[in-house]
């Protein structure tokens, strides 16, 4: 029996809509070539790296500029220090800000309106403005050249309740209730039924933050004292401030500076994306 169904025939591509697909490449080309000739110049020499005319790809790869990089410097432990202070401050951060925003999005209470809008008039307030009073306290308390040190200030943040408020507000009521009626406690209606519709969120927040406190590249300087416990972004600008730098072996710092915040950004580009897309749609 044939198919009496008629045939969709393919759509053709509009001539705008190929121009703008061809722009779109050449803009993604031009984003990604930094980052390409970042990686290639660590597998260089010095010389390598300025000779003209460029050399586009090496012919040669040069491998001692990692060798030196870790064997020379502490650089695994520069790793180590980013990678257990930007972890632990995200989660931090995740944790403190989706109980914050779930009060301020499901709870009533006294001033919640006063309060929210004190926390969005701190996101107007630029970091280096209270950078000194900060580090007067984080002195006073010992907490300076210290994992802590680090970690806590950067938890004090109201972007991350500012984000999760929307996502929490989109969960209908009849949730709560119907976990309530059936006995559950707030904690657990917010930890088994409310949490896991508002992933999206969380994982657009998690990278966000993660990235922002890898590159918060001021206040580790000021809190790290020794080499040892620098972070793996002040540690790689430390090497620039040798003379007669050796600039394939500080591109080679950087390229280990930039990768992991690339395989976060892989592993949680699915809830990024679906969390600022939610963001954006309001009903």
């Amino acid at each position: 029996m044939k198919n009496l169904l008629p045939k969709h025939k393919a759509k053709r591509m509009e001539p705008f809509d190929l121009v703008l697909n061809v722009v779109v490449l050449l803009g993604a080309i031009l984003n990604l070539f930094p980052f390409y000739w970042l990686i290639t110049g660590s597998l260089k020499t010095s010389a390598g790296i300025f000779k003209m005319p460029p050399e586009w790809f090496p012919s040669t790869f040069h491998y001692q500029n990692y060798i030196d990089l870790f064997v020379g410097q502490p650089a695994l432990r520069w790793a180590l220090n980013s990678i257990l202070v930007a972890v632990v401050t995200t989660v931090l951060v995740v944790g403190c800000s989706a109980l914050a925003a779930y009060a301020f999005a499901k709870l009533e209470f006294k001033g919640k309106s006063f309060l929210f809008a004190l926390f969005i008039a701190t996101l107007m307030i630029p970091k280096e403005i209270f950078i000194v009073p900060l580090f007067q306290i984080i002195l006073k308390f010992n907490l300076s050249n210290s994992y802590l040190g680090m970690i806590l200030p950067n938890v004090a943040t109201a972007f991350g309740v500012f984000l999760l408020k929307g996502f929490f507000e989109g969960v209908p009521d009849s949730i709560r209730e119907s976990g309530r009626l059936d006995g559950a406690s707030e904690l657990t209606v917010f930890l088994k039924l409310v949490l896991p519709i508002v992933k999206p969120g969380v994982g657009a927040l998690f990278i966000l933050n993660f990235v922002n406190v890898w590159n918060d590249y001021l206040w580790q300087m000021l809190i790290s004292r020794s080499k040892e416990m620098m972070t793996l972004m002040v540690g790689t600008a430390s090497l620039m401030q040798e003379i007669n730098p050796n600039f394939a072996y500080k591109m080679a710092g950087a390229t280990v500076a930039a990768l992991p915040m690339l395989c976060i950004f892989i592993v949680f580009q699915r809830y990024f994306t679906k969390g600022i897309t939610l963001g954006a749609v309001k009903e």
